[in-house]
């Protein structure tokens, strides 16, 4: 993204690192990041809403681009999302707890839209107590973004950013990233 907008990382003197703690197991690597910036090791970081939410409401950093909304380049609000992944192998060995999974997923992400309260609960179980504070308000403002279904635009957008950064030669097609036999389950 930063090639994209005219920025040189070596040229203009930017360092990109790993956050300190983020390969961890069970890091939040939002949270993380937040707290990186707020001892002063890192100067910004790309993370997820969470993450950012937490650097804003510190007091220690603000939201400068925030791809899903339109900011940066085009396309650059598809080079990463949420997804669940698996292989192949499982999916034709195990094709109903998959389903069983993508079924969870969609469940989830409806009853967040009627309540997101709901995800406090769940986030007191999974991040720390003030992460944990905020999770109901990111969940509520970012809810345009829950959706189970991943287009075709977003995997060419993903195909795109990959090639740029040398990591695919070619474009993998669409019903090689998604697993389309379970598309009828998307729809809560």
């Amino acid at each position: 993204m930063l090639r994209e907008v005219g920025v040189d990382p070596a040229r203009d003197g930017v360092r990109i690192a790993p956050v300190p703690g983020a390969l961890d197991p069970g890091a939040s690597f939002g949270i993380l990041a937040a707290e990186a910036l707020e001892r002063g090791l890192v100067d910004g970081f790309w993370a997820n809403a969470l993450g950012s939410e937490t650097a804003v409401r510190r007091g220690v950093g603000k939201v400068v681009v925030d791809v899903r909304r339109g900011d940066g380049p085009p396309g650059a609000g598809q080079y990463t999302f949420a997804a669940l992944s698996t292989t192949d192998a499982l999916i034709a060995r195990e094709p109903e707890r998959v389903a069983a999974a993508v079924r969870a997923i969609v469940r989830a992400q409806s009853t967040l839209r009627k309540n997101p309260a709901r995800a406090t609960e769940v986030g007191r179980r999974r991040f720390p107590a003030p992460a944990a504070d905020i999770i109901a308000a990111v969940v509520e403002r970012d809810l345009p973004f829950y959706d189970p279904a991943i287009s075709d635009q977003a995997v060419a957008a993903m195909n795109g950013f990959a090639r740029s950064l040398g990591l695919l030669a070619a474009p993998v097609a669409y019903a090689d990233v998604v697993a389309t036999r379970f598309r009828s389950l998307w729809a809560d």
